[in-house]
């Protein structure tokens, strides 16, 4: 009986796919991420071609999506800017998580450490995530790199505070003190005991991070204080189209419409994530 009860327990990918609005949101980031990685087949032009003459374009059937004011072709724009977008907010998610991971394990664990860090952690939450982002990149100044700092830094304390809230549960359980009176090294502990206890909400934190910092990017960049302008970024497209906003208001709408999809798209697939790693919910699904 134990045998069947285990094999009609539907899997995580079942579980996850049962929705339609995630398989929706899968098929738009998968098709958006294919067309960024493989640009280089799939745009007619350039990137840094120019063309003076054709400026400010509409769109068309020699410009898909138009040119800008320089004559370059926004389709092709529109699919190498998806490179440095979703790698900002891919790296931003990565960084931010191994830190707050690293920080969240400290501060739940160790109680001395606790006091300072959790201190830490609530000042950092205390601030606006686009007014401490602006402060940070002002400090660094406003290249890839800093702004991927930038982000890391304000994003970090969302996994910590969740990683710290795991940690008191976790390591008050009888397992875990069985592994300290066996005498098994603290970080074993923390790896192998508590850390793999919280995959499930860290991956789902990581995928609303993941947005989070492809929309404070472009959030940035609009306010001129993102990457270098010669930089392409769906930000810096806006932020370039806006001062064309009457006479082409086209420049604006690719890249907000990537930006748009493509946020809503992993936040989707965030909450499928969370309800598929949750025991409860995916019974109900």
């Amino acid at each position: 009986m134990a045998a069947t009860a285990m094999t009609d327990e539907p899997s995580f990918l079942t579980t996850l796919l049962a929705r339609r609005s995630v398989v929706i949101a899968l098929g738009a980031i998968g098709t958006i991420i294919f067309m960024a990685l493989f640009a280089n087949w799939l745009t007619p032009y350039e990137l840094a071609e120019i063309s003076i003459r054709n400026r400010l374009t509409p769109p068309g059937t020699n410009w898909w999506l138009g040119s800008d004011s320089l004559g370059r072709d926004v389709y092709t724009r529109l699919l190498y800017a998806g490179q440095i977008s979703l790698s900002i907010g891919l790296v931003v998610a990565l960084i931010s998580s191994l830190c707050g991971i690293l920080i969240g394990l400290l501060a739940g664990y160790f109680s001395k450490l606790d006091a300072v860090l959790s201190r830490v952690i609530d000042a950092m939450m205390a601030f606006p995530d686009i007014l401490l982002a602006i402060a940070l990149v002002a400090a660094l100044g406003g290249s890839m790199i800093n702004i991927i700092i930038a982000l890391s830094i304000v994003y970090t304390p969302r996994i910590a505070r969740i990683v710290r809230a795991s940690t008191f549960v976790i390591r008050e359980l009888a397992y875990v003190e069985a592994a300290r009176a066996l005498g098994v090294s603290t970080w074993r502990i923390l790896i192998f005991h508590l850390l793999r206890n919280m995959v499930s909400p860290i991956m789902v934190q990581a995928t609303f991070i993941f947005a989070y910092a492809m929309l404070s990017e472009a959030g940035l960049s609009f306010l001129g204080v993102g990457v270098d302008p010669s930089t392409p970024t769906w930000g810096t497209m806006i932020n370039e189209g806006r001062q064309y906003l009457d006479q082409a208001s086209y420049l604006i709408l690719a890249p907000g419409l990537a930006i748009t999809v493509s946020v809503l798209a992993l936040q989707i697939i965030g909450d499928g994530l969370r309800d598929a790693l949750d025991p409860r919910i995916a019974k109900e699904l």
